[in-house]
C-alpha cells in the first residue's frame, strides 16, 4: 500500500463539496466523503493504474459523484493536490503545482 497524503487545499475541497452536498440532502455529504475515502484507498492500492492527465498529475474518478482526485505518484507516496468537480475549469487543477511546501 502506498501512503496517500492530502494537501491542505485538497482537504478544503472535500470539506467544501461535502458541505454543499449535505445542504442539498441530509446524509449526502457523508456519502460524498465516503466516496472520496474509497477513491483514496484505490489510489493507495495501485497509483499507477490511474491515467496521467498532465505530467506528473494523475486522475482518479469518484464512482457516484462528478468529481476527480488529482494526485502525483511519487516513489514512496501519492500526494493529492486537489479534488475537483469535472465541470470546473480544467485550469483550476493546473494552478496547484506539485512539489510545493504544502505537499510536506
Amino acid at each position: 500500500m502506498t501512503l496517500v497524503v492530502l494537501r491542505p487545499d485538497a482537504e478544503l475541497d472535500v470539506r467544501s463539496a461535502a458541505r454543499w452536498y449535505e445542504e442539498q440532502q441530509p446524509g449526502l455529504g457523508s456519502t460524498f466523503t465516503d466516496q472520496v475515502r474509497d477513491t483514496v484507498n484505490r489510489i493507495a492500492a495501485l497509483p499507477a493504474r490511474f491515467p496521467v492527465v498532465a505530467l506528473p498529475l494523475r486522475r482518479a474518478l469518484l464512482h457516484q459523484f462528478p468529481y476527480a482526485v488529482y494526485f502525483v505518484a511519487e516513489p514512496e507516496r501519492a500526494v493529492v493536490v486537489g479534488i475537483f468537480h469535472q465541470h470546473r475549469d480544467p485550469a483550476a487543477w493546473r494552478t496547484r503545482t506539485p512539489g510545493s511546501d504544502e505537499a510536506g
